[in-house]
């Protein structure tokens, strides 16, 4: 079942035992090392990449070109190499010479080089810089005269302010260099902002001596035909987990069955960190590694879980015991701390998300119930090796930090269940969980996934964690938390629903759906108002809300999502009256297609506004924002575990181990299991979900992916065409994202079939 759920869009894995590299300077190789080299292809057009990795460096490469259709104003000609060291880059950015947009069309080829990508690698000879330079290689082709105008060199987060917004920094773009190269060619260089470190692209014309490149100003142009590129840099590169140090010892095998996946799962894991995702990604994101871990974990080694836990400690505030969301590094961190008027070249933390740090009690719980032994040796360590702030520090001492924080923020609820002792999102910030776009949660201030199933999770964890010796100090504050954390849990589990639940008669949701498809801009299909009468209760739609607005207006807002995965994967609420009703609710949601409910042929989307008569809402959820009705890999994974672990409820087994059973009863078979409609709805559901994932099998490892409706008032389910999201509009998806690699462990319960 795995292989058919996993299969990559195209793939290429090869290894090679040993490669040689191309200096930057010279033509001699005498003095290079060997190493294995291990590289993928993925296809996913309009954009191709390309993954390489061998002793001395790992980097991505990305080819984008227009396809006959592309909108071309946002598809255009370009070659992109990233590094996870330094969350590095290279962008060229091309158009046709002569001929009109669209035209020019780019194409990464295989050489005696590479196939296509082979390794830069030589002696550092800059002054003050021991650290080798290091990339790749390879042979580009261009079907016509072409120009580059534009290259930015240095960050990949300089990169993405301007592929995301358009804007190029003065100060990054006056460092660029364009140098002639070996009498035929071009080098554009750039010298860090920590005057040590210089990344380099040259271009020069493969087997073609008739091929010039012309120099004017800071834009290259040139002729059709192939040219050779290298793209390099002087940084100290990271340490890469290989598969077997990845896998557990039960998993093993699956480096060989699943070679592709666990290949990009070794590329986005290191000894210090995992890595979000590529190319946009490439660096440490607090809850996207800690969401990863706690999917994967059934077949993690401990080491990988240690990585995920130890980069999130280590990256706390000291101050108030915040979880960073994500760091920054490299020339970016250097540009932010000029911006700041300090000259540093020092990495930066953000913690911005209030969601992140009840993702780290829950993953410690969950590893130290499985490695008790494994609790002094990991809290012990000392930290200040990557945030210098907690020098002095120890992971325990940023673990109490944290969980401290998660006990004072929570006890007002516990003490009197209001609207205004919920937890909202920060002052002055627009978003602070995974729908971290502007609009991802239509403006509102106090999330459901946040209220309603991480801080009751994390307060269970919390509870654990307290029982156990050696994870908090021994205090008197610390020596009630095992039961204090438990009690206000429960609180917080029994509690929360109710003011996000919102209800609507079958007719009334009939009526919004017809207005719905009348209004919106990108699907004008069946309004499928039929399955609101068969998957409704009582002539009534329940739902739960994505967001309550704010404390001052707390109106829920009426959008169908998917975050209720989290309360069914995090809990075993035993609220049965409130827990049927819910289950029920969540059910339907995925039995109702789209734009009654969440599913569609390409997959459930994420949020859905057809049901809330807002034309905000409406126009902001489309299938072009980032967080719209689009789909996202990861939340498929979510929901399915979810479901199963609830089923799984009905014969005696959960897999939530960090709930104190004892003081929650957790463990009773809930009522819905004797429900036989509730519990036929949520075993339809599973099997639905699984039947949808299984179908877009090839996408399943990318990000996130929109679609495009081409059918009529009759549509089906062929009129449902996937679109990568960066190519109908929006944000660009990464091609691999490290929590979209879950399948590997997440897999169908065919019990439940």
């Amino acid at each position: 079942m795995l292989q058919k759920l996993v299969a990559p869009l195209l793939l290429l894995v090869s290894y090679s035992s040993t490669i040689t590299a191309q200096d930057t300077q010279s033509s001699s190789r005498s003095s290079w090392p060997s190493c294995s080299a291990r590289t993928q292809h993925l296809s996913d057009p309009p954009y191709q990449d390309y993954f390489y990795s061998d002793c001395h460096v790992d980097a991505q490469a990305v080819v984008t070109s227009p396809l006959p259709g592309s909108d071309l104003s946002i598809i255009k000609p370009r070659f992109l190499v990233a590094w996870p060291a330094g969350n590095s880059g290279v962008c060229t950015l091309f158009q046709p010479q002569s001929g009109k947009a669209g035209s020019l069309a780019i194409e990464l080829v295989n050489s005696t080089l590479g196939a296509p990508l082979g390794p830069v690698y030589s002696k550092s000879k800059c002054k003050g810089s021991a650290n080798p330079i290091v990339g790749v290689e390879g042979v580009l082709s261009f079907n016509d005269s072409a120009e580059l105008p534009t290259a930015i060199l240095g960050s990949v987060r300089n990169i993405r302010d301007f592929t995301e917004g358009g804007y190029l920094s003065p100060i990054i773009q006056a460092g660029i260099n364009v140098t002639k190269f070996q009498k035929t060619g071009a080098q554009i260089s750039r010298l860090w902002l920590d005057n040590v470190t210089t990344t380099t692209f040259t271009l020069v014309p493969w087997k073609n001596n008739h091929n010039h490149i012309q120099i004017d100003n800071t834009t290259l142009r040139f002729g059709a035909g192939l040219y050779r590129f290298s793209a390099s840099f002087n940084y100290p590169q990271l340490t890469q987990l290989t598969p077997s140090q990845l896998l557990n010892e039960q998993s093993q095998s699956l480096a060989k069955q699943h070679q592709e996946t666990v290949s990009s799962l070794s590329f986005f894991s290191y000894t210090e960190k995992l890595l979000a995702g590529g190319w946009r990604f490439l660096t440490y994101f607090g809850r996207d590694s800690m969401i990863s871990a706690l999917l994967l974990q059934p077949v993690l080694s401990s080491s990988a879980v240690e990585v995920v836990i130890g980069a999130a400690l280590e990256r706390v505030n000291r101050r108030d015991g915040s979880v960073s969301h994500e760091e920054t590094i490299g020339d970016y961190a250097t540009y932010v701390n000029l911006q700041n008027g300090i000259a540093s070249t020092a990495a930066g933390f953000t913690y911005q998300m209030i969601d992140t740090d009840y993702y780290l009690p829950i993953l410690m719980a969950r590893y130290f119930n499985s490695s008790p032994n494994r609790i002094t040796p990991l809290l012990d360590t000392k930290a200040g090796s990557i945030n210098v702030d907690n020098l002095n520090l120890t992971w325990g001492d940023l673990s109490y930090a944290t969980a401290s924080k998660i006990m004072n923020i929570t006890a007002a609820f516990e003490q009197n269940q209001t609207v205004d002792n919920l937890l909202t999102l920060k002052p002055g910030q627009n978003a602070g969980q995974w729908r971290d776009s502007p609009y991802g949660l239509a403006n509102g201030r106090i999330p459901f996934d946040v209220n309603c199933a991480l801080a009751p999770a994390a307060l269970y964890a919390i509870s654990s964690l307290a029982a156990k010796p050696s994870v908090y100090p021994n205090n008197s504050m610390t020596q009630t938390w095992a039961a204090i954390a438990a009690q206000r849990a429960k609180i917080w589990e029994d509690k929360t629903l109710q003011f996000f639940q919102y209800n609507m008669t079958t007719e009334t949701a009939v009526a919004r759906l017809a207005q719905y498809t009348s209004k919106s801009t990108f699907y004008d299909g069946p309004t499928n108002g039929d399955s609101v009468s068969n998957y409704s209760t009582d002539g009534m739609i329940i739902d739960y809300g994505l967001a309550i607005n704010s404390p001052t207006t707390p109106e829920v807002i009426p959008i169908t999502h998917t975050d209720t995965a989290f309360r069914h994967y995090l809990l075993n609420a035993t609220d049965d009256e409130q827990l049927t009703t819910f289950i029920n609710a969540s059910a339907n949601a995925i039995l109702r297609p789209f734009p009654a409910g969440l599913s569609t042929p390409i997959g459930v989307v994420v949020a859905n506004p057809a049901l809330s008569n807002n034309n905000d809402f409406i126009g902001g959820f489309t299938n072009t924002a980032y967080h719209g009705t689009v789909v996202w890999s990861w939340q498929l994974a979510l929901t399915a575990k979810g479901f199963e672990r609830q089923l799984e409820r009905c014969h005696g087994s959960s897999n939530v181990t960090d709930i104190p059973s004892s003081i929650t009863n957790a463990t009773a078979i809930p009522q819905f299991c004797s429900n036989n409609g509730v519990y036929t709805a949520l075993k339809t559901a599973y099997n639905r979900l699984w039947d949808i994932i299984e179908d877009n099998s090839q996408q399943l490892e990318s990000e996130v992916w929109s679609w495009t409706y081409s059918g009529g008032k009759n549509g089906t389910a062929k009129d449902f065409k996937f679109s990568p999201l960066g190519a109908s509009g929006g944000t660009e998806s990464d091609v691999r994202q490290l929590w979209s690699l879950t399948f590997l462990s997440v897999t169908r319960n065919k019990s439940f079939s």
